[in-house]
C-alpha cells in the first residue's frame, strides 16, 4: 500500500484529510498517533512534528490543503476536490483558507488558553474567540447564499476544511439562529458519511476537549 497517513481521530486537521480519503474510498495505512513509535516516525518525516502527514511512496506531504490537493492530482477519485476551472478553483481555495484561518484558528484562541497550566485569562479568550467567530459566521452566512456546499454545488477541498472547523467552533461559540444557512450547512456536513465516520471515530476522545464537549452531535 503506497499511502500512509499519520493522524489522530480527534484532531480537526486529521479529520479534514480523513474526510477526503474516505470520500473516494482511497486505500491507505493509518498510523494512529497514539500507536507505539508513531510520534518518533513522524518527527523523522517532518521535524515540525505537526500532523497529519501523508507518505506516498518515497514522498512526504505535509499541510492539510496540500495533502488533499496531492490526492486530487495523484489519487483521483469520483469526488474532485479542486475544479479544473481556475476561477472556480480560486473560490475553493479561498473558502479553504477562511475555514482554517478564521474559523478553526479563531476557535483555537479559547482552546489554547484553556490548555495553559494557569488559564487565568480564559473568560477574555472565550470572549475574543466569540467575537472572531461571530464575524466569520456572518461572512459565511452571506457567502453560502444559494449554495449547497461551500464553493457551490459540488463537495470540494473547502468542505473538507469546513466540516471539522464548524464542528468544533460550534462547541466553543454556538452558531446561532441568526445564521440559518450556516447552521444548515453544518448539519449537511455532519450527515455526510465520510465526516460522520470521522466524528464517530473521534467520539471516544471527547474528554480531550478542554472546554468540555457538549452532549449534542
Amino acid at each position: 500500500m503506497s499511502l500512509t497517513l499519520y493522524a489522530h481521530p480527534f484532531s480537526s486537521y486529521s479529520q479534514k484529510v480523513l474526510m477526503a480519503l474516505w470520500e473516494n474510498d482511497t486505500p491507505f495505512a493509518y498510523r494512529h498517533m497514539e500507536d507505539p513509535g508513531a510520534a518518533e516516525d513522524l518527527a523523522r518525516l517532518w521535524p515540525i512534528r505537526k500532523f497529519p502527514v501523508l507518505v506516498d511512496g518515497d514522498r512526504t506531504i505535509v499541510e492539510t490543503s496540500i495533502i488533499i490537493e496531492h490526492l486530487d492530482l495523484h489519487h483521483r477519485g469520483k469526488v474532485r476536490f479542486l475544479p479544473d476551472d481556475p476561477a472556480a478553483a480560486l473560490e475553493v481555495r479561498l473558502l479553504d483558507r477562511v475555514f482554517d484561518l478564521h474559523v478553526m484558528n479563531a476557535m483555537q484562541v479559547a482552546v489554547n488558553e484553556s490548555l495553559r497550566k494557569s488559564p487565568d485569562r480564559l473568560d477574555e479568550a472565550k470572549a475574543h474567540a466569540a467575537e472572531l467567530l461571530e464575524t466569520a459566521y456572518g461572512w459565511l452566512e452571506q457567502r453560502l447564499a444559494g449554495r449547497e456546499w461551500a464553493a457551490g454545488d459540488h463537495l470540494s477541498l473547502a468542505d473538507c476544511a469546513a466540516a471539522p472547523s464548524l464542528f468544533y467552533a460550534d462547541w466553543v461559540h454556538i452558531i446561532g439562529d441568526s445564521f440559518p444557512r450556516l447552521r444548515a450547512y453544518r448539519t449537511r456536513l455532519l450527515a455526510r458519511p465520510s465526516f460522520a465516520r470521522a466524528v464517530d471515530e473521534g467520539r471516544k476522545y471527547r474528554h480531550y476537549f478542554p472546554l468540555g464537549a457538549p452532549d449534542r452531535d
